[in-house]
Formats: structure tokens, sequence, C-alpha cells
């Protein structure tokens, strides 16, 4: 921002804070001639949409404190009520009540007027918000299509929207030529017209993306849904395309050669794109340990065509069966990514680990590498599970030690184990789920984990120990408030629960739950009531990890934010004159880009689900399941297959003729005739009963 604007910035908050204005009553206090009166008109608008005024009756402008309103982004939850984001760090979101949301959309920029603020129920409130609002403006309308099935009743078409979040069924006028589109089929449409929430919206088809059930069409709505691209333009693809995938030897000349050391990447069964490689050898004193990384920042210059659309996408999103690459295939897959045998350009870390597990030395330098071997996560883990024989053997088992005692020295000194368990999902040729695998977070998988965590730590605390601007993974302190509620929520559950702001109690409590009944909701519990981690160009921490210093720097073809620490990196090295660019808004950027894929990819994972359970809806023997009751309601039972780690819900009119009494001091359920009793841990196998792909639930029935 220029100095005189800045000034008048600053102008206009002095005024605003003695009493409401609008624009011309601004512009003459001010005495701004016609020039200064079109600088004052953008100010406004830009500082409006930044929250940092708020726009009242009259066109009057005034401090958002001041009037009790409150800006930010608004999510909504699948009940239609929603929350606001707080934007200043430390500070509460503000909860809206389905009724009170207006015509806003999720991912909005909104103003709500703050009409309650008190202790709030949160079995009825999802959050501990403290707040209640009401939304009275739409400042950015981020999403103005929904994409849903087409649908017809007797007089009028309408769309229903594959997001929950949007309960409202959408009018549309009856398809024409050329989007002929039929019933059934899966569309995009524009939202033209909504007055009210209280009156259905109008709207306007704009693609059809084909009939539902028809292969690649999930994909595809999802896509759609989440405004992702598709493909790479000719022009980015261009210039990919021209980059010279060969390592030359005067490239090799400026770089330290470790071609002949025994380096091995270790990745999952059908990754592509392999972005780190690991070494240890074993010294008198301890270890000496090299992380080396693609060395992305060579081949992606910035501001160049390949840099802008990689910002813009901002990391790489995994669906089953296809990927959603940052990079264009000819980097992430090729000549950026770290084959056997092959040569490539890499950014290593060097650290001397002592016998006891402390860092004593770090050195970080350009260099080139040709690993030895690509071993997969399961051949790890079958050679970790024998005595070694060959030399790799023994790497991988030194290794180990090397990060088992790392890993060890990490949760002494307070890390938190909120790992969960993964389900993969193998798809056919059609993208149908024919299989789900269980991915545990075993030995192998905590052998790279440490060593990426090692060299994510070191060059945060390298980069910020010389004041080098870059961008930091921070997760800031829990608010002890939601902490409270969630201890209640443990309480319930008849566990014995200490103070949550103590850290230890917090690790205690996981090892207590490790294996129980309890493990997965008060797990998913205890994340909601967490802060979700995020990029910032300010060092404050790593809660979860309990790590002073931390930053991501190991996944440069995959995230966009390890790609600025390793150009922040090359500034530090002398590699580079390049200015830092403007760090703020890259993070919040790259910290919605990821939040977008993170739920797309749940979503696509769940819907691959769906899909399965509505197959075994139809054959002749379905298959059954074994399932864990977490939680006893007076409506059924919450189950979960730990197969699949999917829940579920066996109504109380699958559980027989019998008439079931709800105990709520004990969590359970009682037959009156029968006295048989359902509670939680109870553990029975059971088929699918009912599959509702709106509510995205399935309903199951003991066997």
């Amino acid at each position: 921002m220029k100095k005189s604007t800045t000034n008048l910035k600053n102008k206009v908050l002095r005024l605003l804070a003695k009493e409401p204005l609008d624009k011309i009553q601004i512009s003459r206090r001010l005495q701004l001639n016609e020039e200064g009166r079109r600088e004052l008109r953008q100010l406004l608008k830009e500082m409006e949409k930044a929250g940092s005024i708020a726009r009242v009756r009259k066109q009057r402008y005034v401090l958002p404190d001041a009037a009790d309103l409150f800006t930010g982004t608004i999510q909504f939850h699948a009940n239609g009520s929603a929350h606001i984001l707080n934007e200043i760090p430390g500070g509460k979101d503000l909860f809206i009540p389905a009724e009170k949301t207006s015509t806003a959309l999720h991912g909005d920029r909104v103003v709500a007027r703050i009409v309650r603020n008190q202790p709030m129920d949160s079995r009825k409130y999802p959050g501990n918000f403290r707040k209640e609002g009401q939304v009275i403006r739409i400042l950015e309308k981020v999403n103005q299509t929904i994409v849903g099935t087409l649908q017809k009743s007797k007089n009028f078409y309408y769309i229903v929207a594959d997001d929950p979040r949007f309960p409202h069924n959408l009018y549309v006028k009856p398809p024409v030529a050329p989007l002929k589109a039929k019933v059934g089929d899966k569309v995009v449409a524009r939202l033209d017209t909504w007055i009210s929430r209280h009156l259905n919206p109008e709207g306007t088809i704009v693609e059809v993306l084909g009939k539902v059930g028809t292969p690649g069409i999930d994909i595809l709505s999802i896509l759609r849904r989440y405004r992702l691209p598709e493909n790479f333009s000719p022009e980015v693809l261009r210039q990919a395309a021209q980059l010279n995938a060969k390592v030359t030897l005067d490239e090799i000349s400026r770089r330290m050669d470790l071609r002949d050391r025994l380096i091995i990447t270790i990745d999952p069964d059908d990754a592509r794109d392999f972005d780190d490689a690991i070494e240890v050898q074993q010294t008198p004193t301890g270890w000496n340990v090299g992380i080396h990384i693609a060395d992305v920042s060579h081949y992606v210059r910035a501001n160049s065509l390949l840099d802008r659309e990689a910002f813009l996408r901002g990391n790489s999103i995994y669906f089953p069966g296809r990927v959603i690459p940052m990079l264009p295939p000819i980097l992430s897959d090729g000549i950026c990514s770290l084959k056997p045998r092959e040569e490539r350009l890499t950014f290593s870390v060097f650290a001397k680990v002592s016998r006891g597990g402390k860092v004593h030395s770090v050195r970080f330098c350009k260099s080139v590498i040709r690993s030895a071997v690509r071993l997969t996560y399961k051949e790890a883990f079958a050679i970790l599970q024998s005595n070694p024989q060959t030399e790799i053997e023994h790497c991988v088992h030194i290794a180990w030690e090397v990060a088992s005692l790392l890993r060890r020295r990490r949760f002494a000194h307070g890390a938190l184990e909120l790992d969960f368990p993964e389900v993969k999902v193998w798809v056919d040729q059609l993208g149908r789920a024919v299989r789900f695998e269980r991915l545990e977070n075993d030995i192998s998988h905590q052998l790279i984990e440490e060593f990426m965590l090692l060299a994510n730590e070191l060059t945060a605390r390298e980069l910020r120990s010389h004041k080098q601007p870059t961008l930091y993974r921070v997760h800031e302190k829990p608010d002890p408030d939601r902490l409270l509620e969630y201890r209640e929520q443990v309480l319930l559950h008849g566990l014995r629960v200490g103070d949550l702001s103590n850290r230890e109690e917090i690790q205690r409590l996981l090892t207590s739950l490790r294996g129980s009944p309890y493990e997965p909701i008060l797990k998913v519990g205890l994340l909601k009531s967490l802060k979700r981690a995020r990029y910032s160009s300010d060092p404050l921490g790593h809660f979860g990890l309990a790590k002073v210093n931390y930053l991501h720097f190991t996944s440069p073809i995959r995230r966009y934010a390890d790609l600025v620490t390793h150009r922040s990196l090359e500034r530090h090295l002398g590699l580079t004159r390049s200015a830092a660019a403007q760090l703020a808004p890259i993070a919040d950027h790259l910290s919605t880009t990821e939040r977008i894929a993170t739920d797309a990819e749940r979503e696509i994972i769940k819907l691959k689900k769906l899909e399965y359970f509505q197959h075994l809806l139809h054959q002749k023997n379905p298959r059954s399941f074994q399932a864990v009751v977490f939680e006893v309601r007076n409506y059924g039972l919450v189950i979960e297959i730990p197969e699949l780690l999917m829940t579920g819900l066996i109504h109380l009119s699958f559980l027989g003729d019998d008439f079931f009494v709800y105990d709520p001091t004990r969590r359970r359920l009682v037959g009156r005739h029968s006295k048989a009793v359902h509670k939680t841990g109870d553990t029975l196998n059971v088929i699918v009963a009912r599959v509702d792909f709106f509510k995205q639930q399935v309903d199951f029935k003991p066997l």
C-alpha cells in the first residue's frame, strides 16, 4: 500500500472512531479534491472487504466493534447453521443460527451483527462460539454455482444440491438446447435470484455433467463444486515441456555430488511423485543423517507461468485412482521426482545426531543424487520385521534406530499422538470402488515421518535465527473454554480426566483411549477442540507437535508452501538475489486451498464408500461387517466399522420387536421385555439397511 493511501486510511479510521459517517461526509471532513475522492471511494471498498470498517443504514461507515459487527468468512454445517471465522488470531468464531444466515453460501465473506453474547449449550450448537449473530450483508459472493441433480415435479424443474449445507431446492427453467439436461442428470447451475432464505432460490443450468451413476461423473461433480482445475492450460504445459530434463555436468559442478551415496526413498505403493530421499551413516558418537528434497525451485522460477499456476492450485489433490497435481506431470512424475537410479537435483539437509538424540550440527546445500532403490512402505515394514541381510536392509534398520529415538524424544517433550488410521479406496478402470485397505501408521511410516519432521524443524530454526522471511506452519494453543467443554464430553463417557489445559493430561488421555471403543469419537472431539493448523508469516509455534519452530520444506512437488521455503533458504544461502514476496496473503491463500483440498478428498472418499454400500444393498447375500458401538442415543446405536473407518446408525426399529428404553445415566438401551442390553463397546455383525446420499449417511441392521 502506498504511503499516501496508508495516511488516508489512518485518517478515515480516526474519523470513524468518533462517529458513523457516509463517504460524502468523510470527504468533506478531510477536504479532499477530485483525485482524493476517487482514492477514497476505492479505499472504502477495500477496507469494507477487509473487514476493517462496515457499512450500515443510510450508507454510513462504522468501526465494526463500535456497532457490534463481525466480518469474516462464513462456514456452514450440515444442519443449516453456520459460523463466521474470526480473522483475529486467537479470537472466537461467531455462531449463526440457520434462520439468521440470510442468503449467504458456504465460503462467502459476510458482515454479521452480534445479537447474543453468553455461554451456549454445546449439545445444541456445534462448537464453543460464545457469541451468536445475524448476517446483515454479503461482502463477497465466493460461489455462485450449485452442483446437483435435476428433478421435476408436476409444474417445475428444480435441482437438489449435492452439498447438504445447501438444503434448498434450486428452481430452474425447463432445459433447452444446447444444454438439454434430463431428469436424473448431474448439472451445474448459476444462482440468479435469491431474495430470502425463506423462499427457494432460482437459477439457470450452465453445464450438464452427465447422468448420475455414470463412471467419472462423481469426480467431475466434486471438481465443479470446489472449483478445482481439471487440466493445465496449453501455455503452462508448453513452458513445462521446454525445461531441460537432463542433469548437465555444468549443473553438477555447482552442487554437492552425492551420486555415489546409498540413498533410498520410501513411499506408498502407488506413489508417482517422490519428493524426499534419506541416507544414514552410523558414527562412533551417533549418526550422520542426510535428507534430500526435490529441488523444484530450480525448474519452477518465481513469477513464471508455472509458478503462478502452482500458486493458484496451492497443493496437489489426491482422489481414488486420480491426482489433480499442483505441477504438470512432466515435472511432478518426471524430472522432479526422485526416481531410483536416475540423476536428480535436490536440496539437502545434513545433521549430526548424537546417541542421545540431540542434533549437534546442521548444514544445507544444493546437491545431486542418484537414489539406489525405491521402497514401498510395505517393503520397508517387512525389512524392519526381519534381520537385515543386504546393505540396503542394514540402511533401513539404522534409519529406524535414529527415527525411533527422535520419536521418543518428541513425545517426551510433549508432542500429541493425533494420527488416525486411513482407509485407501481402490477403484477399477471405471472409477468404482472395488476394495478398501486400512492403512495404519506403522513403523515404516513413522520412520519417514520423523526424518521429515526433523528437516522441517531444522529449516525453520535456521531461517528464523537469521531473520529470513518465510512461511511457517503454525498450530496455535487451544482455547481453554473449548478444552473445558471437551472435558465434559469425556466425563459423559465415564472416563476420568484431569485439567486438559495441561499438555501432559492430554497425552495421558490419548494413551488411555488407545484401542478403546471410545477412541474414534473422543479423538475426533479432541481435534475439533484444537485449532486448525495453518500457514503464517509469523513463527507462532506448533502446539500439536510441541515445536517452537516449524514449517513445511519436504514436499515441494505437491505443496506450494514448501516451494516458498526453498526460495527463502536460497536467499539465506546467497543462491539468489530475488526479493521475498508479500507472505501474509500467500499464507492466507495456501491455508484456504489446503482446506478445500482436504474437504474435497474427504468427500470423494465418503462418496465412494456410499456407492459401495449402495451396491451391497442390491446383492442377494450382502456382505456383513463387524461393528463397534461407540455411542448410544435414545433413537439407536451409533456404530463404527473399523475396517472401513465408516460410521453409521442402527435405528431402534432394527433392534427387534422389543421396546427399548434409553438409560441416559449408564448410556445404554435396555429391552423392556427381553432385558437385552446394548451399550458402548459392544461388537456385533451388521449388514447395510439403507443409504442416503443426500444426508451422506448409512443405516445398518444387525445380522
